[in-house]
């Protein structure tokens, strides 16, 4: 982005913003970045009238289309999966910090409130799946499952496509790893057992802070940490491998919970760990920062200043192996927290694998290796 693009970008920023002068309750967002892809911006100058005065409660729709593929290659080399398929584009959670929120432009959408209003249905997800599991080419090999958006965010209690992409892998044996932070995973306890018996599923949930106040404020629309945790114990004994994802830890909100997380998620049963530091790439800059000056104005500056030390100076970095731990004294605080808690509380300790060796077609006898 150039430097007329980069003014024009926090111009109409600026603008959108001065919209909302009241807090939009429900939302992490609080106002539409503008469109990086998109050469004309929509505006409101002035409300001129009663009649244009928009309600601060924003509905949250459901666009319903038909896909031509669910399934994505992974190019990142920080992430262990080859592949991931998300049935719903955008989520309702609305966490403030989601990496996901630029990949909404591609779809034409803002990264702010469209994001988290504007759900996009994927209504054929489950026969894209069937019919690219179906290729002689593909290799099986683990899925995952929510490597975008949340795959059990509010939309899947109406449509129940993480449900019909379940039972799609559980027909095939193709092993699937999961990650949400949303205790309707619940419900489809009984597939994810039968995937569990012949070592096809994994799972993770994301947990971020206990102080329910910042929970409230900067995932909206998520289930509480003891739900969470509830979530890991249930599913942990029903004889599902579950994890905990610590992202991101954010200095001065919540890093200094990552030892009560830890320890909490392994007294629950959970057996492996994860982290990311905080990191604002694209328009999560423009939206993170209003969100934390508008929340949190006592320590604002503080917060921001320690992210910036994490990343070189900048709150962003692009560089694979770097962006998501971060550098400098804060971030390294963190790793070191991080190791040492692990360590402490036995996480990560055994080497395990999902098992892709028992993958079959419908029709074949199975695979022989």
């Amino acid at each position: 982005m150039n430097q007329q693009l980069k003014q024009d970008h926090f111009k109409v920023a600026a603008q959108q913003k001065e919209e909302n002068d009241q807090y939009i309750p429900g939302r992490g967002a609080q106002f539409n970045t503008p469109n990086r892809f998109l050469k004309n911006q929509q505006v409101k100058e002035e409300i001129e009238s009663i009649d244009e005065y928009e309600e601060q409660t924003i509905r949250t729709q459901y666009i319903e289309q038909q896909v031509k593929s669910i399934v994505n290659k992974v190019e990142s080399p920080d992430l262990s999966m080859v592949y991931s398929m998300n049935p719903y584009a955008g989520c309702e959670h609305g966490c403030i910090y989601c990496y996901a929120r630029n990949v909404y432009e591609y779809w034409g959408y803002s990264a702010g409130l469209d994001f988290e209003s504007k759900i996009i249905v994927k209504m054929n997800a489950p026969q894209m799946l069937r019919k690219f599991l179906m290729n002689k080419k593909y290799d099986p090999t683990p899925i995952m499952l929510s490597g975008n958006t949340d795959c059990y965010q509010p939309a899947e209690q109406k449509y129940r496509l993480t449900r019909s992409l379940l039972e799609v892998c559980n027909e095939f044996n193709q092993p699937v790893g999961i990650l949400t932070k949303n205790s309707w995973i619940i419900k489809d306890k009984d597939v994810l057992q039968e995937m569990a018996k012949k070592n096809l599923v994994t799972a993770m949930v994301s947990v971020t802070s206990f102080n329910e106040d910042l929970r409230r404020l900067m995932e909206p629309r998520t289930a509480t940490a003891k739900q969470r945790l509830k979530v890991i114990e249930e599913l942990s004994n029903a004889g599902i491998r579950m994890g905990i994802m610590m992202g991101p830890m954010i200095p001065g909100l919540n890093e200094h919970e990552m030892q009560r997380i830890m320890k909490e998620a392994r007294d629950a049963g959970a057996k492996f760990t994860a982290y990311t530091f905080i990191r604002l790439n694209g328009a999560i800059k423009f939206l993170f920062h209003d969100w934390l000056y508008k929340n949190f104005p006592d320590r604002a500056d503080k917060v921001w200043h320690m992210i910036e030390d994490g990343h070189n100076g900048q709150v962003n970095d692009t560089r694979w192996g770097v962006r998501m731990r971060g550098e400098g004294s804060i971030a390294e605080m963190v790793n070191q927290q991080y190791k040492k808690y692990g360590k402490l509380y036995g996480m990560n300790e055994d080497r395990w694998e999902l098992d892709a060796s028992i993958f079959r077609r419908p029709g074949e006898q199975g695979r022989l290796f």
